[in-house]
């Protein structure tokens, strides 16, 4: 009898280390995948315009799909893929996650910050959240009611630079609105990346997912290559379509896609919380744009939201 209290007492003791273990794993998971998205914003930011900003969707997302290409052609040969019946979740996904936070979002680095751009994408766990509310998903409860609306509030904020009047100029249109658009992509993605070949590996589904993306970028990419051939094809633009393709691309995506597997698609959009800090950081050390006070008091007010929005 005391033996059997004595192993009980073992894997009590033992619950809490696995545990610790995989919360660890989570946290180092969510700021890798958080820095390697903030890169991107940073890489927006930086070329601002040097680089055709479809020309560096369509490369980023042709080196990702063709990189893991064979990947994917074996499970679609083992049958782990049948196209007859993912093919439309799969251009959804290529179109929301990779399309509309490709080209859009480089474009609006000609005309707003990193830490901007940061801040709006921090409003997707809020949008995950209200989807998943409509689709019946997730329960929302005042508390989370009341979180929507500070995140709102602060995106508002930010968007307008304190100055509601100029919320709908065609400044502010031209690059936050697109970065809201890439925004309301990426809360479609969270929650479609693991449904759609849900049989397929995740390397298989990035391989998929990045040749539709590539595949949405290619007309406008077409036009750029064709107007503008010395930009799009200069040292500068390839070692940006290779930097884009491995690690906003490959690392950042594969690991959210991770993520999502191991916590579920509203737990995995908190990463795009680390974002905004990440992004400061980087677009200060790289870029020299340090964040100002509207930035905090739109970035408490964006991140205060989502913490009470989630925190159940």
């Amino acid at each position: 009898m005391g033996k059997e209290i004595s192993d009980g007492g073992d894997d009590a003791g033992a619950a809490p280390s696995a545990e610790a273990w995989l919360g660890a794993v989570a946290l180092i998971g969510f700021i890798l995948v958080a820095t390697a998205q903030a890169s991107n914003q940073i890489l927006a930011r930086g070329l601002a315009g040097s680089v055709p900003p479809f020309a560096l969707a369509f490369f980023r997302w042709s080196i990702v799909a063709i990189g893991l290409a064979p990947i994917a052609f074996a499970e679609i040969r083992a049958g782990r893929v049948p196209l007859g019946k993912n093919i439309w979740p799969i251009l959804a996904a290529g179109f929301m996650g990779m399309f509309l936070c490709g080209g859009p979002v480089y474009a609006a680095g000609i005309s707003t910050t990193a830490i901007h751009i940061a801040l709006i994408m921090a409003l997707s766990p809020v949008t995950v959240l209200m989807i998943s509310a409509v689709l019946g998903i997730e329960h929302v409860g005042q508390l989370q009611w009341l979180g929507t609306a500070l995140a709102l509030a602060g995106a508002l904020l930010i968007i307008s630079g304190g100055h509601p009047e100029t919320l709908f100029a065609l400044e502010t249109a031209a690059g936050d609105g697109l970065v809201v658009i890439a925004m309301l992509g990426w809360s479609g993605y969270t929650l479609l990346q693991s449904r759609a070949a849900p049989k397929a590996s995740l390397l298989a589904r990035m391989s998929l997912f990045a040749g539709a993306g590539a595949l949405f970028s290619l007309p406008q990419a077409l036009i750029e290559m064709w107007t503008t051939p010395a930009q799009v094809f200069s040292t500068k633009a390839v070692s940006a379509y290779v930097f884009a393709g491995i690690v906003p691309g490959l690392l950042a995506y594969a690991g959210f896609a991770w993520l999502g597997g191991k916590f579920g698609s509203v737990r995995t959009s908190l990463v795009l919380y680390l974002g905004p800090i990440a992004s400061a950081l980087l677009s200060f050390a790289i870029l020299g744009e340090p964040p100002k006070l509207i930035h905090l008091l739109g970035g408490v007010l964006i991140l205060g939201g989502v913490w009470a929005s989630l925190r159940k």
